[in-house]
């Protein structure tokens, strides 16, 4: 199976999780981090979306799932503990063609989570199509400690040199030879003051 991979914007746009135990909690975290309007729909949840609910962070609907939950939205994870309640989710998600990850089904799946590496704006995302989340974790330990924390003002200081240059009335040749200098490993060096030396390979 060939997976399109693609770094999804979901601000402010309407994203519902079934289920609010430690796994949705992760699903509804991680929702809220990319600035979703996030709706929770569960009997119960974790004492963290609670506080999330109280706090208006997240909208909480406690009762158990309703095929009209899905009107209006962009994406679903089903995230209870119930594999025919996981299945009803993706089934309804199928017919309005909305997408959805059923938590550790791999076959009810259109999306997957991946293992991520978060350096500010830089994201480096693993994934192994749901054949094994351990691999992908352990990879990701490995790259967080190549990509060390100084990468995200780095990346913040090309952002504004990059928007500075396509302001100005610069050759594009020249404009895109420059910016591929500005990050190379000499430069980051230069300007963070890191060697990279001794992290240029995985063990």
């Amino acid at each position: 199976m060939s997976l399109f991979p693609i770094f999804l914007k979901l601000d402010d746009r309407p994203c519902l999780v079934v289920g609010a135990g430690t796994i949705g909690q992760g699903k509804i975290r991680s929702l809220i981090t990319a600035g979703a309007r996030v709706r929770v729909v569960a009997p119960h949840a974790t004492a963290t979306v609670g506080d999330w609910a109280h706090a208006g962070v997240i909208t909480w609907e406690q009762r158990n799932f309703e095929a009209s939950d899905l009107d209006g939205v962009v994406l679903v994870v089903a995230a209870t503990n119930s594999t025919a309640v996981n299945e009803v989710i993706f089934r309804e998600a199928h017919r309005r063609n909305i997408l959805c990850n059923a938590v550790d089904d791999p076959e009810r799946c259109d999306f997957y989570y991946p293992a991520v590496v978060r350096r500010g704006n830089l994201q480096v995302a693993i994934s192994t199509a749901g054949h094994s989340p351990a691999l992908a974790q352990r990879l990701r330990r490995e790259l967080e400690a190549q990509f060390g924390s100084e990468y995200a003002g780095w990346l913040e200081q090309l952002g504004e040199i990059r928007r500075q240059l396509f302001a100005s009335d610069i050759d594009p040749e020249d404009r895109r030879h420059l910016l591929h200098e500005l990050a190379s490993r000499s430069a980051f060096e230069s300007a963070t003051g890191t060697s990279l030396r001794g992290k240029e390979e995985i063990s």
